[in-house]
């Protein structure tokens, strides 16, 4: 498949798409953006190979998509960088082996997330993403009914990273800075996209409780519903080359970094793209609990 401007090359059956023939540290037009942006929607997770791109080039190509978000709520950010979350694996931070859709316990999570590569381990050390979408479409009715009324509460009190053990201590620190504020939102279960108007499943790592259920009956159903969510037919793996970037839809995804890969090196730099409120599909907002964000997610200045 082909646009104006690009090949567009699947790369799994219901998610996941390399974008082939855009050079990203290029000055692209807007139609070109348009057209990588509704790729995006499609794809759920498109992928470019080999890029020439540094922190500079990643922010600005980031920005032709919404305002930027610092790095995150409680990480600090690439030191020059306010807006780039610089993850060295097995160095400085946990791996994030862990099913996820990226700061889901504030109110407003990011619209997407673009990844860049600086080492990736010669083996090992690929990523996957899911299609929350395809995987709500999979839900037999009367599961499909529940869901459709059920609110999740996500906090960051505990984080993939705090269930590692046996960390070194440089993790056990950043683990501590994860936490350092706690942050919690309650969702609604099934979130209606706002650019394609699909629903999907809004869960993963994030998610402590259902609102109004016990902690065990909670589990259940979302351990139930996540598996879903996880199964192949929905998922898409991509083996990094360094120089690759990964953009993906926060709003229709979740994904998880395989830790395979040892002792050896894996760095990686993230931006993410501010989001907006989600909406239930009886058009109701997710609510905040606690926790302030308005420093993640800076103040949208009027025209």
């Amino acid at each position: 498949m082909s646009t104006n401007n690009f090949d567009i090359q699947l790369v799994a059956g219901r998610i996941g798409a390399e974008i082939v023939g855009v050079d990203l540290s290029a000055d692209l037009s807007d139609g070109i953006i348009g057209e990588i942006r509704k790729a995006l929607v499609q794809y759920k997770v498109i992928f470019f190979r080999r890029q020439q791109l540094d922190a500079n080039g990643q922010v600005a190509f980031a920005r032709r998509f919404g305002q930027v978000t610092t790095a995150h709520p409680t990480v600090p950010s690439l030191p020059e960088h306010p807006e780039v979350l610089d993850l060295n694996y097995g160095r400085t931070v946990a791996r994030a082996n862990n099913w996820h859709t990226d700061v889901t316990f504030v109110d407003r999570p990011p619209l997407g997330s673009i990844l860049r590569a600086l080492v990736i381990p010669p083996s090992g050390g690929d990523t996957i993403w899911a299609n929350s979408v395809t995987a709500y479409q999979d839900l037999p009715p009367h599961l499909r009914s529940l869901a459709d009324q059920l609110w999740a509460v996500h906090s960051n009190a505990y984080d993939y990273a705090a269930a590692a053990v046996d960390l070194p201590k440089e993790v056990k620190a950043y683990r501590d800075v994860f936490t350092s504020t706690v942050y919690e939102t309650i969702h609604p279960v099934v979130r209606v996209h706002p650019e394609s108007g699909d629903r999907g499943l809004f869960i993963g790592g994030f998610v402590r409780q259902i609102r109004g259920l016990s902690p065990t009956e909670s589990a259940d159903i979302i351990r139930l519903l996540q598996s879903y969510v996880t199964r192949p037919e929905n998922t898409v793996r991509w083996r990094w080359q360094v120089g690759d970037v990964a953009f993906w839809d926060n709003r229709a995804t979740q994904h998880y970094a395989i830790a395979d890969y040892g002792d050896q090196p894996r760095h990686v730099q993230r931006v993410t793209i501010a989001g907006d409120l989600p909406v239930s599909i009886d058009g109701k907002h997710s609510q905040v609990v606690k926790g302030d964000s308005s420093a993640y997610i800076p103040t949208l200045v009027a025209a």
